[in-house]
């Protein structure tokens, strides 16, 4: 079988020891070990020029029907309690037509691809707060370093910014919302607060507590200066807005006027169970049908059948995730457990097969994670592990193009 990527050379002790430092002071990752092994990999992952042509093609055919998929469901509000979305959001949601839905714009998702024997699969897709722009630009760009003779793909931070500037406009404030005492969402936030100040914008990076909203407009609170941000930018989960107090929430689903990059109407197609209404639903859906294995509720799938793998409706980077014969035994019990007291909170996704791949570290098992940025392809964000289920346990991998003519030795982008 031919495979679309290689897993490259290690980098030596001292270019290793120097990218990680780099790593930490300029480009904020400041987890970059787990206990005793590193959270990054020491070499990169080689992916095919004409395989990353085709993810890229494959991931703006999904991002652009999903946002479709998105508006219809705003006006569905009968299939909201079959997503299973908070009965907080469903009520806010029902008060929420499309013509007066959030003001969402720069619209970033990523979706996860894995290499099978029958070609690229999709596990799920990332709508609502995708994380992975540290390692899939600044990490990417240390390693390239070193493997002149590859291209690097698209800088997803570098879209990023451009998109919102071009919404907000130069020397605007921009708020960076997220869960303030996560660090490995401050360490997101601070990373992309210094590229919006290199663009000549303000980054405030604080808690959905720290807005104040007024008729569909925001301000920032104490401690910081009472001025009217011009954009902003969500990194706290949807389904956890809910715990905030009303006013704090609401805006975000509903007649918020200031732009939004993520707005809360994302946990539509944020759920898992968005398979589960495609039926219903009058938007093209032929890419996903494609790519995406079955889905059925909980319920509808054997408890203990190897080739179902089951998920909460809204996990996250592969928590909880039960996989037979890959999730630890005694988790996995614990998850069917819960997935028979509470089956309406997971899924049931028929298994596929994830081709494994060699490296210096023995066989890993790849996913690629690529960015969209309204509809448009713009990075890859590359996760590697020693079974075929990505989650915390996973190492981030830089993600470097083998290009199809390789006569060149300058470096350059895709």
């Amino acid at each position: 079988m031919r495979l679309p990527w290689a897993a490259g050379e290690r980098l030596r002790p001292d270019d290793w020891k120097s990218v990680r430092m780099q790593l930490m002071f300029d480009c904020c990752k400041w987890d970059i070990q787990s206990e005793d092994h590193s959270v990054v990999a020491d070499y990169p992952l080689f992916l095919e020029e004409d395989e990353w042509e085709s993810v890229a093609n494959l991931a703006e055919k999904l991002s652009q029907e999903v946002l479709a998929a998105e508006q219809e469901l705003l006006a569905r509000p009968d299939l909201h309690a079959k997503l299973n979305l908070p009965a907080s959001i469903q009520k806010i949601l029902r008060k929420c037509p499309p013509k007066t839905s959030p003001n969402g714009c720069a619209r970033i998702m990523r979706f996860d691809f894995h290499f099978t024997p029958d070609g690229w699969r999709i596990s799920e897709v990332n709508a609502d707060v995708p994380g992975g722009f540290i390692e899939a630009s600044g990490f990417t760009e240390l390693m390239a370093e070193h493997y002149k003779s590859y291209l690097i793909p698209p800088n997803p931070t570098e879209a990023y910014v451009a998109a919102i500037r071009g919404v907000a406009g130069e020397n605007a404030s921009i708020g960076l919302v997220h869960a303030t005492a996560h660090c490995d969402d401050r360490q997101v936030m601070q990373y992309l607060g210094k590229q919006l100040e290199r663009s000549g914008m303000r980054a405030v990076a604080l808690s959905p507590s720290h807005l104040k909203w007024e008729s569909g407009c925001a301000r920032f609170t104490k401690p910081f200066s009472a001025v009217h941000p011009a954009l902003l930018v969500r990194f706290f989960p949807a389904e956890w807005l809910p715990n905030l107090h009303p006013s704090s929430w609401e805006p975000w689903f509903r007649s918020g006027k200031i732009p939004m990059s993520n707005p809360g109407t994302a946990i539509l197609i944020q759920s898992k169970c968005f398979p589960l209404v495609w039926d219903e639903l009058k938007t093209s859906l032929n890419t996903w049908r494609s790519l995406l294995p079955e889905t059925k509720f909980a319920t509808d799938a054997p408890a203990n059948s190897p080739e179902w793998v089951f998920k909460p409706v809204f996990g996250r980077v592969g928590e909880d995730v039960a996989i037979a014969g890959v999730t630890e035994q005694r988790a996995y019990k614990e998850i069917i457990r819960d997935v028979s007291r509470h089956p309406h909170d997971w899924i049931a996704q028929h298994r596929f097969d994830t081709v494994p791949l060699e490296t210096s570290s023995g066989v890993q098992y790849a996913c690629l994670g690529v960015f969209t940025l309204d509809s448009r392809a713009v990075g890859a964000y590359g996760r590697i592990a020693t079974k075929p289920l990505i989650d915390h346990d996973a190492q981030d991998i830089a993600v470097l193009i083998r290009r199809k003519d390789r006569g060149d030795d300058g470096k350059r982008t895709v």
